[in-house]
C-alpha cells in the first residue's frame, strides 16, 4: 500500500498551485467565491426565516426561485466588478477592503429586496432580504479572511522560518510597525521593549512589553533575529549610542523613522532634510557669485564636453546651457551616466539649444573626429579622466591610456577641426606628483602645452583644480556615508591637508579660463589656505549632531580612525610647479608661468608610453613617467625619504 501524502506535502502542493497562477486566474477565483456565496446565503436566509419551509419553493416554484438566484448572481457580478472587489489582494485585505465587501453585500441585498416581490408576491417573508444581506456580508468577509490566513500560512511555511523581530519602543511608530508586520511573509514581531514603566508588563498591539534590563535574556528566550528601534523622537546621537549597545547582543539592529515623516508630502519632507552645504567647510567665502561675464564666449556656439556624465562634466554642461550655446555635445564613456545627464539637460535646455548625447571614449580617434565634424564643434571642455588615486595606482596602464593618450587624441582632433578653444581640466596632484594619476595629468598638461606652441587657430589652456567638494569619490560624500553608518570616520593621516573648491567654482573657473586664455596657459583659483582633513572630519561629525569619540571624550558618538596614507598619496598638495604667477582680469584667478617639453621630447615620451601600454609593461610605463615628468617621486621613495632611508 502506497504512503498517503503528509500534511506538509499537501501544503507544498497547494503553494505550488498558488504561485503558478497568474493574476487573472486569482481574480477569477475570488470572483467565483463571491458569486458562489450568493445562492448559499439565499438558501440560508430561506431556511432561517421560514424555519425551513421556504426550501419547499424549490419544488413548488423552481423557475421563479432559480431565476431569482441567477439574477442575484448576475447582479453580484456587476457590483463586484464596479467595486473592484476581485482585484483586492488577499494579503492586503484589511479595513478598506472589508468596507467594500459590506457595500457589495448591501447592494446585492437591496437588489434582492426590490426583485423578490415581483417574482413571489407575498409568499416570502419581508425579512428574508434582510437575513440574506446579513448572511452574505458575514460569509463574504469570513471567506476572504479565511483565504487570506490560509495564503499567508502557505507562504510562511513554504518560505521557511520568519525572522523574529523585537521592537524597541511601544509608542505610535512601534505599534504601527507591529501591525504592518503581522501579515509579513519574512518578519514576525515577537515583543516590545520600552523604557516607560507604565507600559511594561502590558499587552500592546497583541504583544507583551518588557523592560530594557531584560534585553539580553529576551534575545535568547524569544530567539530574536532583528531589533528595530522605533523611537523617532530620540535624538540622533542617542539613537547611535542605543544602536551600538544593541549591536553588542549579536542581532541585526535597524532604526525606523516615524511613519508620519515617511508619508509626508515631498515638499514638507524636503524641508526637514538638511543637506550638507560644502561651502560651510571651505573656511572662506565661495566665489561662484564673483565669476561673471563668461557668457559671451559660449553664446551661439557648438560646445563639446568630454566626461559629461561625471560630477565636474555634468556641472560644466549646466553652466554652459546658461550661456545660451547653439548646441551642447555630451561625450561620455559610461552609458548610464550619459543617459542620466542627457535626460536632465534636455529638461533644462532653453528653447533653441540642441543637446546631443554621444557614447564613446576619448581614446577612440575615429569616434572623436566624427563627432566633432558631424556636430560642428567649436569649443571643447575636456573633463574625461580617471581621477581616483589608489585605483589608478593599481591600474597604471589604463590610467595613462585614458588620461594621457585620450587627451592627445581629443586635442589633436580639436586642432585638426580648427576649434577656437580647448580647455583641459587638470589637478593639483599634477604638481610634483607622487602617484600615477597625478603624473598622468601632468603629462596631459605637457601634451596640451606642446600643441599650444604649434597652434595657429586653437587656443589651448589648462585649469588646475584642488579637491572638489561633493564630487564623486571626494571626501565629503565619504564622510557623510561613514557618519550615517555611525562611524568610524577614516582619515589617512593626522597632518594631511587639502585645497578645496566647490563644484560651482570649478565649473565657472573652466568657463572663465576659456575666455582669458592666450594659449598654453595654466589657470589656478586662489583657494586660500589648505584645510586640515582632521578638522573637516570633526566639523562634519559635530554638524550632524554627534560628538567625536576620542581619549578626551570616550563616551562620544563617532570615532575618527587614522588609516595611514594610501599608495601615491601626499600629506600636502601644491598648486604651482614654479613660483611665477601672473594676474588675470579676475582677482581670484591666477595664471601660472611654467616650463614645458619641446615637441620632440613630447613625441618621444608618448612613443615610449604607447609602447609600454601596447606590450602591457607597467614598469616600462612607470619608467617613462619618471623620465619625462619633472618632480615625479613614487610613493615608496617618498616614504623612504621621510624615514631617512
Amino acid at each position: 500500500m502506497k504512503n498517503l501524502p503528509s500534511a506538509s506535502d499537501f501544503q507544498a502542493m497547494l503553494l505550488r498551485i498558488v504561485t503558478a497562477m497568474g493574476r487573472l486566474q486569482k481574480q477569477l477565483i475570488l470572483l467565483a467565491v463571491d458569486l458562489a456565496l450568493i445562492p448559499a446565503a439565499f438558501v440560508l436566509a430561506l431556511t432561517v426565516d421560514a424555519e425551513g419551509a421556504g426550501l419547499s419553493l424549490f419544488v413548488s416554484r423552481p423557475v421563479e426561485l432559480w431565476g431569482l438566484i441567477v439574477l442575484m448572481t448576475g447582479v453580484g457580478a456587476l457590483f463586484s466588478h464596479l467595486l473592484d472587489l476581485h482585484r483586492v489582494q488577499l494579503k492586503a485585505y484589511e479595513q478598506q477592503a472589508v468596507l467594500r465587501t459590506v457595500i457589495f453585500a448591501l447592494l446585492v441585498g437591496f437588489a434582492s429586496a426590490l426583485v423578490q416581490p415581483l417574482l413571489f408576491a407575498r409568499m416570502l417573508p419581508a425579512t428574508t432580504s434582510v437575513i440574506f444581506t446579513m448572511a452574505l456580508m458575514i460569509m463574504s468577509v469570513t471567506a476572504r479572511f479565511a483565504m487570506r490566513n490560509l495564503l499567508i500560512d502557505l507562504y510562511r511555511r513554504g518560505g521557511g522560518r520568519r525572522k523574529r523581530v523585537l521592537i524597541y519602543g511601544a509608542g505610535q511608530t512601534g505599534v504601527q510597525l507591529a501591525s504592518a508586520l503581522k501579515t509579513d511573509d519574512a518578519l514576525e514581531p515577537v515583543a516590545f521593549v520600552d523604557d516607560n514603566p507604565t507600559l511594561q508588563k502590558m499587552m500592546v498591539a497583541g504583544l507583551p512589553v518588557h523592560a530594557p534590563v531584560r534585553l539580553e535574556a529576551l534575545v535568547k528566550e524569544l530567539e530574536v533575529d532583528r531589533m528595530v528601534i522605533a523611537m523617532p523622537s530620540l535624538s540622533r546621537p542617542k539613537q547611535a549610542q542605543l544602536t551600538r549597545r544593541l549591536q553588542g547582543l549579536g542581532v541585526e539592529v535597524r532604526t525606523l523613522p516615524s511613519f508620519s515623516v515617511l508619508l509626508e508630502d515631498a515638499g514638507e519632507l524636503k524641508d526637514r532634510l538638511q543637506p550638507v552645504d560644502p561651502v560651510a567647510y571651505l573656511g572662506r567665502r565661495g566665489l561662484e557669485r564673483d565669476m561673471e561675464g563668461m557668457h559671451v564666449l559660449y553664446e551661439g556656439k557648438s560646445v563639446m564636453v568630454s566626461g559629461a556624465g561625471g560630477s565636474i562634466g555634468s556641472e560644466l554642461c549646466r553652466q554652459v546651457l546658461s550661456c545660451g550655446p547653439r548646441r551642447l555635445v555630451l561625450y561620455e564613456l559610461s552609458e548610464l551616466a550619459l543617459y542620466q545627464v542627457e535626460r536632465e539637460l534636455i529638461d533644462l535646455a532653453p528653447a533653441g539649444v540642441e543637446v546631443v548625447a554621444v557614447l564613446g571614449s576619448v581614446t577612440d580617434e575615429d569616434t572623436v573626429t566624427r563627432t566633432m565634424a558631424l556636430h560642428e564643434v567649436e569649443i571643447v571642455l575636456h573633463a574625461a579622466a580617471y581621477k581616483h588615486v589608489p585605483m589608478v595606482e593599481r591600474n597604471p596602464l589604463s590610467g595613462l591610456m585614458n588620461n594621457v593618450i585620450g587627451t592627445r587624441t581629443l586635442a589633436e582632433a580639436a586642432l585638426a577641426r580648427g576649434v577656437s578653444h580647448f580647455v583641459l581640466i587638470s589637478t593639483d596632484k599634477a604638481v610634483r606628483p607622487t602617484n600615477i594619476m597625478g603624473a598622468s595629468k601632468r603629462l596631459a598638461e605637457l601634451v596640451i602645452q606642446d600643441l599650444a606652441t604649434r597652434s595657429g587657430s586653437t587656443r589651448f589652456s589648462m585649469v588646475r583644480f584642488g579637491n572638489v567638494l561633493g564630487s564623486s569619490g571626494s571626501v565629503i560624500p565619504l564622510f557623510e556615508e561613514q557618519i550615517g553608518r555611525g562611524g568610524p570616520v577614516t582619515v589617512t593621516h593626522r597632518e594631511v591637508t587639502r585645497y578645496f573648491m566647490t563644484i560651482g567654482e570649478a565649473a565657472r573657473l573652466v568657463l572663465i579660463a576659456g575666455s582669458f586664455t592666450e594659449g598654453g596657459d595654466v589657470f589656478v583659483l586662489d583657494m586660500g589656505k589648505p584645510i586640515p582633513i582632521m578638522k573637516l572630519a570633526r566639523d562634519m561629525i559635530e554638524a550632524s549632531g554627534y560628538s567625536v569619540r576620542d581619549e578626551e571624550t570616550p563616551d562620544g558618538d563617532i570615532e575618527i580612525r587614522i588609516t595611514g596614507l594610501r599608495p601615491g598619496e601626499k600629506l600636502h598638495e601644491e598648486l604651482l610647479i614654479g613660483a611665477q604667477m601672473l594676474g588675470t582680469h579676475h582677482p581670484k584667478i591666477l595664471r601660472a608661468l611654467e616650463g614645458h617639453l619641446s615637441q620632440i621630447e613630447v613625441a618621444t615620451a608618448l612613443k615610449a608610453l604607447r609602447g609600454a601600454i601596447e606590450t602591457g609593461d607597467a614598469e616600462a610605463a612607470r619608467e617613462a613617467v619618471r623620465r619625462w615628468v619633472d618632480g615625479y617621486t613614487p610613493f615608496e621613495e617618498t616614504l623612504a625619504d621621510e624615514a631617512g632611508l
